[in-house]
């Protein structure tokens, strides 16, 4: 059986990109998750896949303890109207299902916003598929694919 994150890798290591994918069971929520990983929830971060009216995308990474910051987000990307898409839409746009989104080894490079808490830190993130979770240093991410690292979300109720 072929492995079900090597996407996520190739398209790491052709970036240069040291990445940790690591195996884990479900998790109910956030909070379970980064407990099952032996992490805190702000160090897992959720790439959002985000459509603009011109039905183009982006990715917002947003660290498990907040939400994207709708009024911020869209005064970064200069756009009056931002959503975020159906969950098939946003399988067409990143060859990955909900839950398992990361920019890495999407099947289109669409522009990254990373919100500025994650800078400097290691992170967890969705690897593609679903029961795997990968590390990456943050400022590596950023780096390899020139993201937009700017204030774009508010703490989580």
């Amino acid at each position: 059986m072929s492995d079900p994150t090597s996407r996520v890798r190739e398209a790491a290591q052709l970036r240069g990109l040291s990445v940790d994918v690591r195996e884990r069971p479900a998790a109910r929520s956030l909070d379970e998750a980064a407990e099952l990983l032996g992490i805190h929830p702000d160090d897992i971060v959720k790439t959002l896949v985000v459509k603009r009216s011109d039905d183009t995308f982006l990715f917002a990474l947003v660290p498990g303890d907040r939400v994207i910051s709708w009024p911020k987000l869209r005064a970064v990307v200069g756009v009056n109207k931002l959503r975020l898409p159906e969950p098939e839409l946003a399988l067409a746009a990143t060859g990955y299902e909900r839950g398992t989104i990361v920019p890495i080894g999407s099947s289109t490079d669409w522009p990254i916003y990373a919100d500025e808490s994650i800078v400097g830190r290691r992170i967890a993130m969705g690897a593609g598929a679903h029961g795997y979770s990968l590390f990456v240093e943050a400022d590596d991410l950023i780096r390899a694919y020139g993201a937009t690292v700017a204030d774009i979300t508010a703490p989580r109720d």
